[in-house]
């Protein structure tokens, strides 16, 4: 049992309520191992059946996880409020998956009348700018909503259609934030194996799955990206009614044109984020979607929050509609790739064709995160990104200087075995 914590309850609601105090305290770490059933039965003194029905009831709201030989664990992000990880100070953050802020375009200053609760709840300005975006990408978006980030407009559309105990394919590895969220909603996660151009379309095409949430470009955390060939295979892969959810939280500056699948499906849905590209304090994404999801996503926010405010979307209009601010986006973009190939091969892994981060397998994730750690550079441990597969370590490369490649690949090197070379003699 951890140390820093004695859980407590006679009642499987009880013994529930006494891990989720202890992560909301911070006493319980995200990905923290929990006892198991039988450890913490003896210590309760209750039956095990009584703790098996706390855990149960704890995994169907995603807020632990159990996988296979690594026993049950704190979810990465479960659905409680917890004190985030903080990168230890004079450590170079590699591991949080941000931008670079010195490539984010700064903010300027927004005005605009008030607006009342009659109001649009989207801008027009904004619904054009981003209907032209879709259908310069192939996406056919009829109408457009603003939602609060990426993974807003992926819950949205999932709970549109989806009910607890529904399958759902991802991405294997892929965001761990999308396997939390559907692991909150009590959706059942298949994963589905990724290559360098994406999902693997045979598996897919075996997959008995209500939904698919993908991601076309810019895949966290491998870097994958569709090309035309592949996005055509795994059109012919996914049956009629099957949902289809893309997710480009990337945009612009993944660094590779976007490939979709939604074209001619009857449900579907594209969110589109500005976070990494505009600034991820404007917590701000659109969405498109067949007609039906996109009425069910739009009355479902109308009983919620209404609209993201009008002074965001209007921050966002006049940022998207600044040539000087598009131009500072395509740079970030070369930038990423130079940062990402600069390290990749450096450190002897083929180059991502797309993103922000580099997978790099190891043959023990802690080991190398506390080295990497000792010698000033923090990375993720590739756990929560995989429910499968091999181990690996993700970097996020986006602040990486092409010059710092070298020296980083040689600290991965001598973190995983001190023999191991990281680039030919």
């Amino acid at each position: 049992m951890p140390e820093q914590y004695q859980f407590s309850g006679s009642s499987a609601n009880d013994i529930a309520r006494s891990v989720e105090t202890a992560i909301a305290r911070g006493d319980l770490a995200p990905g923290v191992a929990l006892p198991s059933v039988r450890t913490l039965a003896r210590d309760l003194h209750v039956s095990p059946t009584t703790v098996a029905a706390a855990f149960a009831e704890l995994r169907r709201r995603g807020v632990i996880i159990s996988r296979p030989r690594s026993g049950t664990r704190v979810a990465e992000r479960p659905p409680l409020r917890y004190p985030i990880a903080v990168v230890p100070t004079g450590a170079r953050d590699l591991a949080t998956g941000s931008p670079d802020l010195a490539l984010l375009p700064d903010f300027p200053a927004v005005g605009g009348p008030q607006r009342l609760y009659a109001a649009e709840p989207v801008l027009a300005e904004l619904a054009e700018l981003a209907r032209e975006a879709f259908a310069a990408d192939g996406i056919p978006a009829g109408r457009v909503c603003a939602v609060n980030g990426a993974l807003d407009g992926i819950e949205r559309a999932l709970t549109a259609h989806l009910a607890p105990g529904d399958a759902v394919a991802v991405e294997d590895p892929g965001w761990t934030g999308v396997f939390d969220l559907c692991r909150m909603l009590g959706l059942r996660l298949v994963g589905i194996p990724v290559d360098e151009r994406g999902m693997l379309p045979d598996a897919l095409a075996a997959a008995d799955v209500r939904a698919v949430v993908l991601t076309p470009r810019g895949h966290n955390p491998c870097g994958a990206a569709f090309d035309a060939a592949r996005a055509a295979e795994l059109r012919r892969a996914l049956p009629d009614d099957v949902l289809v959810v893309e997710d480009d939280h990337l945009g612009p500056v993944a660094g590779t044109p976007y490939e979709t699948l939604v074209r001619d499906r009857p449900r579907w849905a594209a969110v589109r984020s500005l976070s990494k590209w505009l600034g991820p304090d404007l917590r701000l994404a659109v969405l498109t979607a067949d007609p039906t999801t996109l009425a069910r996503v739009e009355g479902r926010q109308a009983l919620g929050p209404g609209w993201v405010s009008g002074l965001i979307q209007r921050l966002a209009v006049q940022m998207w509609s600044d040539p000087e601010v598009l131009a500072q986006v395509s740079e970030a973009a070369d930038t990423y790739r130079a940062r990402r190939e600069a390290f990749a091969a450096a450190v002897g892994v083929p180059a991502p064709p797309s993103g922000i981060n580099v997978w790099v397998p190891v043959p023990d994730e802690d080991a190398a995160v506390r080295a990497l750690l000792a010698e000033g550079w923090a990375v993720a441990a590739g756990t929560p990104y995989r429910l499968s597969g091999g181990l690996a370590i993700r970097v996020t490369v986006a602040a990486l200087d092409v010059s710092e490649a070298p020296a980083l690949a040689d600290a991965v090197g001598r973190a995983v075995a001190p023999a191991w070379r990281t680039r030919a003699a």
